[in-house]
């Protein structure tokens, strides 16, 4: 069996002295962070407020018609328990800027459709951050991050990732920690690509499943044969394995033309 049981306290102390350690490096001392209405984005908000201080974060929310009303709730209802006061946040609805680019090309399947939407939330989070002056605090975990399950120049955009070191399943654990509301935590994890897109839905398997595949896999460099010798399903490993070849390319890109072979 695969124990991803962490230490929420010493992981919370080890997140907040990073992110204040970089406010120190960087000299900057505002953050702009995207609130989608998910467990990422709850935890990483949570926690720049206890390293930063609520006065100096701007939750921006960013969402897209009527596909986001339950999100736009829940990241409204996240905002409100952090304290942030309402005049430092900022609530744009993006669907006549992804429409007026979706209309250009006389209409797109919904993947393309929705890596705009998260292009677009990109584009603007940089705005603001350029407007206060701040860094943009991103909100992927490990998970997403190994699976390459994220629009490149899009959510995997961002200046400081306090999440990245831990699985979905640890992300789910501090945010019980910190008291973040159990519909959020509990709810289907969703990227909002389109209505009724959920992440398990679209890769295949579940969060619980890869994180254990994987932890075996890359932190603990066991084989695909000895994996299945943990239980797991055949064609399970196979797909979460494939999904890490596939998209491994993401983390080498640019690719670029040396000067020794010019």
């Amino acid at each position: 069996m695969v124990n991803l049981t962490i230490d929420p306290a010493k992981i919370e102390g080890q997140i907040i002295l990073f992110l204040q350690k970089t406010r120190e490096k960087t000299g900057f001392k505002y953050l702009v962070i995207g609130v989608s209405g998910g467990v990422d984005s709850a935890v990483s908000l949570f926690l720049a407020v206890k390293a930063y201080g609520a006065d100096f974060i701007h939750p921006v929310l960013l969402p897209f018609a009527d596909l986001y009303s339950e999100s736009f709730k829940n990241a409204e209802s996240v905002v409100q328990k952090t304290g942030i006061k309402e005049e430092n946040v900022i609530k744009i609805d993006i669907n006549n800027t992804v429409e007026s680019i979706a209309n250009s090309e006389g209409g797109m399947d919904k993947l393309r459709k929705g890596n705009i939407m998260v292009r677009i939330r990109m584009v603007y989070l940089y705005d603001l951050s350029k407007k206060y002056r701040a860094l943009v605090l991103g909100t992927e975990n490990r998970t997403e991050f190994l699976l390459g399950y994220f629009t490149r120049f899009g959510d995997d955009a961002s200046d400081i990732e306090p999440l990245q070191h831990l699985y979905k399943t640890e992300v789910r654990q501090l945010a019980e920690y910190l008291d973040i509301p159990k519909t959020i935590i509990e709810q289907k994890p969703t990227a909002g690509l389109w209505e009724g897109q959920t992440d398990e839905g679209e890769l295949g398997f579940s969060y619980s499943e890869a994180d254990c595949i994987l932890y075996l896999y890359v932190d603990l460099k066991k084989t695909k044969k000895e994996i299945l010798k943990s239980g797991f399903k055949q064609k399970t490993v196979e797909r979460v394995l494939a999904r890490l070849s596939e998209n491994s390319f993401k983390h080498r890109l640019p690719f670029i033309l040396s000067r020794n072979n010019v």
